[in-house]
C-alpha cells in the first residue's frame, strides 16, 4: 500500500472466508513480519474460525526496504489506520478486530486508547500478547536479564541490517557510526528511533508510547494475553490494576509463557492456546458486533 508520505508498507490478506466474514488486522512484533510462525498461526485460527486475516508488515519488515528515511516504532498507528480504513470502505458495514503480537499489540492499544471514543470507532475487538506495557521498565529488563540480552543480541543484527541498505541517506540526519556502536535497545532507540520519528530522545520516546498510560481509556472489547516471566517487561510493571478496573479489557495472565510462547501440548503434539484463545474472543466478539448492527 502507497502512504502519503510517499512510502510504503506491505499487506498479507488472507482467503476471504465468505461476502459477510468479519476481518482482523494482525500486527507481527519487533523486527518481526506476516511470515513469523505467531502471525501464521493466529491466522489460522481465524480463518478456523470464519474470519478473514489481513496480516500488515510494519515499514521495511517485508523483507524489501522501504523508501522514508524513517522505519516503524512502538507508538506508530498511522499504517495501521490507514489500513482499517481500506477494509472498511471494501467491506461496509461489516466488523474489523486487530490482534497484536509485542510491539504490534503495544501499537494497537495506544491507538484505541489515544482516541476520544477509546478505539470503539476504529475496532469491534482487539486482543494483544506479550505486550511491552512500559517501554523503559522493558528496556531495562533487557539489559540487565540474560535472556533479554540474547533477545537484544538478535534484534540488533536485524536494525543494524535495515540501517545499512540507507546509511549513506542516514547519514545527513544521524551518527551512523554511534548507532552501529549502540549495544543496548535503549542505546539503539536514542541514537536512532527518536531522532528519525521526531522524539527528543529514547526517555521522551518511551513515555509517549509506552501503552500502558492509554490502556485505561480503551473502551473496545480487548484480550489482554500475557506472562508474569515475560522477559520484555518486569513483573511489577504489568498493569494489572488498570486492566481489572477497564471493564472493556479482559486480562489473562499466567505464571508462565514467556514471549508470546503461550503453549500446551507436547514437543511432538504442541497446542498454541494463546493464539486459538485470541482467535476464539475475537470471532466470538465480532459475531456479536455483527448480529448488533
Amino acid at each position: 500500500m502507497e502512504t502519503p508520505d510517499g512510502d510504503f508498507f506491505d499487506v498479507d490478506w488472507g482467503p476471504d472466508p465468505g461476502p459477510r466474514a468479519a476481518t482482523v488486522v494482525v500486527l507481527h512484533g519487533l523486527e518481526g513480519s506476516s511470515q513469523r510462525k505467531y502471525v501464521r498461526s493466529v491466522c489460522r485460527e481465524l480463518l478456523a474460525d470464519g474470519v478473514r486475516p489481513v496480516a500488515l508488515n510494519f515499514r521495511g519488515c517485508s523483507g524489501e526496504p522501504n523508501r522514508a528515511l524513517r522505519y516503524y516504532h512502538s507508538g506508530d498507528s498511522t499504517d495501521v489506520r490507514q489500513l482499517i480504513a481500506v477494509i472498511r470502505e471494501r467491506r461496509p458495514g461489516l466488523p474489523v478486530g486487530g490482534m497484536g503480537f509485542s510491539l504490534g499489540g503495544n501499537i494497537l492499544l495506544k491507538m484505541l486508547g489515544e482516541r476520544s471514543d477509546g478505539g470503539t470507532g476504529l475496532l469491534d475487538a482487539a486482543a494483544v500478547m506479550s505486550v511491552p506495557y512500559d517501554l523503559a521498565a522493558g528496556a531495562d529488563l533487557l539489559e540487565r536479564s540474560p535472556m533479554g540480552r540474547v533477545y537484544t543480541r538478535y534484534f540488533l543484527r536485524s536494525l543494524r541490517s535495515k540501517l545499512r541498505h540507507k546509511r549513506e541517506r542516514l547519514e545527513a540526519v544521524l551518527d551512523v557510526n554511534r548507532v552501529f556502536e549502540a549495544s543496548t535497545i535503549r542505546e539503539f532507540d536514542d541514537r536512532a528511533t527518536a531522532p528519525l520519528n521526531g522524539f527528543h530522545d529514547a526517555r521522551h520516546y518511551y513515555e509517549e508510547c509506552s501503552s500502558a498510560a492509554f490502556l485505561p481509556r480503551v473502551r473496545t472489547p480487548t484480550l489482554l494475553l500475557h506472562a508474569v516471566d515475560d522477559p520484555f517487561l518486569p513483573a511489577e510493571a504489568i498493569p494489572v490494576a488498570t486492566a481489572t478496573a477497564n471493564t472493556a479489557t479482559d486480562l489473562v495472565l499466567v505464571e508462565r509463557g514467556g514471549h508470546v510462547g503461550f503453549v500446551a501440548g507436547s514437543p511432538w503434539s504442541p497446542r498454541f492456546w494463546g493464539e486459538q484463545s485470541a482467535a476464539r474472543f475475537l470471532s466470538g466478539t465480532l459475531r456479536g458486533a455483527a448480529r448488533d448492527a
